[in-house]
């Protein structure tokens, strides 16, 4: 059974916290509908990083992400660098970080919803805990409710708290860096990943001043996650590979702004811009009244093979 609990408040946040025999989750429907906390109750493992210069608070729409990046799992729709994608300007890792959702309690679930002001695609998100398993099953509706074509990033993001020697393990076939400038490697050309440079881009390093910004792709299962022999625990994101084909991987070993975190992206579009995507053939694309429904499970739990 999963308990539900609401009017909590962290910082300055509204908080809605789900409880089962295994986890406990809190939600902040008012910030993009983040997941703020993933605890591990037997351990009290906490999975999620957070930003400990910052609180969390719902910011303006278009507010500069980085310097605001709070942390634990939130989602990136409709896009991720600032662009004008079907003629509408899209703001700094899109809409729906910085967009207050309803919510609803529907028996043992959560369910968060709401219609991004610019884009006008409207996100919906059924969240349930598992009973007996570290699971939560995540079940999305992204629905175009505009009459006009919308081409689109949607992307998951998951801010984990890491350690040296930690291993990234995604089943893909080619890894690439998205830019030198922010990656431990120059190599510019696709690699058979894990391996670039003779050494294994999947492994933590230490604390080391260095950062890692790599797409990763040929997926054989839809699965990414992290493990720490250290911690005897995982984290791993579930996904279908016809929704998100592609998984961005970043993280900050000390390069960014002193952070040590990695956060997994499963995401639908590859590379970077939306409107070069679009080009490509390798970005969502909904029409008017057409509607992506799809589920995504996370595994937090103990090590396994």
């Amino acid at each position: 059974m999963t308990r539900i609990e609401e009017g909590l408040k962290i910082d300055q946040a509204s908080i809605v916290r789900l409880e089962s025999d295994r986890l406990r989750v809190d939600v902040a429907p008012e910030v993009g509908g983040r997941i703020v906390n993933l605890t591990e109750l037997d351990s009290g493992y906490q999975f999620l990083w957070h930003n400990p210069r910052l609180e969390l608070e719902k910011l303006t729409p278009g507010s500069e992400y980085d310097p605001n990046f709070y942390g634990g799992i939130d989602e990136l729709l409709p896009n991720d660098i600032p662009e004008q994608i079907n003629g509408i300007d899209s703001p700094d890792h899109g809409e729906l970080w910085t967009t207050a959702l309803d919510y609803q309690v529907d028996g043992e679930s959560l369910v968060v919803e709401g219609v991004l002001p610019l884009c006008g695609l409207k996100y919906r998100r059924r969240l349930t805990l598992r009973a007996g398993e570290p699971v939560i099953d995540v079940d999305y509706l992204i629905e175009n409710t505009t009459d006009e074509r919308r081409e689109f990033l949607w992307k998951l993001h998951a801010a984990l708290r890491i350690s040296e020697g930690d291993l990234i393990a995604c089943p893909a076939r080619t890894g690439r860096v998205v830019d030198p400038e922010w990656s431990r490697w120059t190599r510019p050309e696709p690699f058979e990943w894990p391996v670039i440079e003779g050494q294994h881009a999947n492994r933590i390093p230490a604390l080391d001043g260095t950062m890692d910004f790599l797409f990763i792709y040929d997926l054989t299962e839809g699965r990414v996650s992290w493990k720490s022999a250290a911690h005897a625990k995982m984290f791993e994101y579930r996904f279908d590979t016809d929704v998100f084909p592609y998984v961005w991987y970043f993280a900050s070993y000390g390069g960014f702004d002193d952070h040590y975190v990695a956060i997994l992206e499963p995401c639908t579009t590859m590379p970077l811009s939306v409107n070069e995507a679009a080009g490509l053939g390798q970005c969502s694309v909904l029409g008017p009244g057409e509607k992506i429904e799809t589920r995504v499970t996370i595994y937090a739990g103990p090590l396994t093979e």
